[in-house]
């Protein structure tokens, strides 16, 4: 499998995402566009495409973050899916995905920061790519927006605070606003970039300061993160 990343920033790494796929022994390149590395051209030499998550949204403008281009992505995106690639967005990513098939993106209804439950809906639960999510697990979250539907999505999973957590736009491409890929590492890294910005939030209720932050535990969800993978390769496979 060829695999490509799209990352925006040095702190919102692929962690667990990256793990998978070296242990798995695929091809990986990468677009990490804050050091201005380019885009692909197409999405010819792609087999999955992981486009990570970001402080950006989708209609920041170039003006704004130079290195980020949204209208770029959401072509390479829009691409892949009509090539039948695999494609898997990460908050940013996620809402990138919506965005390149006609459904712009929402605010969430709670700024979520820390590991919180998800819940399966009923689609997701009969799912064969999430059966193993049992009821739904503690899973990571860094966000303010959430992804769109478009008219044949499926919500596979939601929180307490935030309706749309995994979306199935299509049987391989899916949108996750939480971050399954959490691990120490990348939370020091996320922890770093946003210490200031969490001592102003201590009122809401869907946040947890740094100390929680290092305590939890990240391993069950990236377990569960690779299972899913592999039964979305094996899918693409067949």
């Amino acid at each position: 499998m060829r695999v490509h990343f799209v990352v925006h920033e040095a702190f919102e790494a692929p962690g667990a995402y990256e793990t998978w796929a070296m242990a798995r022994g695929h091809d990986i390149t990468y677009s990490r566009v804050y050091l201005d590395e380019p885009l692909p051209r197409s999405a010819e030499s792609i087999d999955l495409l992981i486009v990570m998550g970001g402080p950006q949204s989708p209609t920041t403008t170039k003006e704004e973050c130079l290195h980020f281009d949204a209208r770029a992505e959401c072509a390479l995106i829009a691409e892949c899916v009509r090539a039948g690639r695999s494609v898997v967005g990460v908050c940013l990513g996620s809402q990138l995905i919506g965005e390149a098939l006609g459904a712009p993106f929402e605010h969430s209804p709670e700024k979520e920061i820390g590991v919180f439950p998800i819940t399966l809906t009923v689609a997701g639960k009969g799912h064969p790519k999430f059966a193993h999510f049992g009821e739904g697990l503690d899973v990571g979250h860094w966000h303010n927006d959430m992804p769109g539907l478009t008219a044949d999505a499926t919500i596979i999973a939601f929180s307490a605070g935030c309706p749309r957590q995994i979306v199935e736009y299509g049987p391989l491409v899916y949108g996750f606003q939480c971050h399954m890929e959490f691990t120490p590492d990348v939370v020091e890294l996320l922890i770093a970039a946003s210490e200031a910005e969490l001592s102003t939030l201590t009122n809401h209720r869907f946040v947890q300061q740094p100390d929680a932050l290092r305590s939890n535990d990240y391993a069950r969800m990236n377990e569960a993160l690779y299972g899913f993978l592999d039964r979305l390769v094996a899918d693409y496979r067949a």
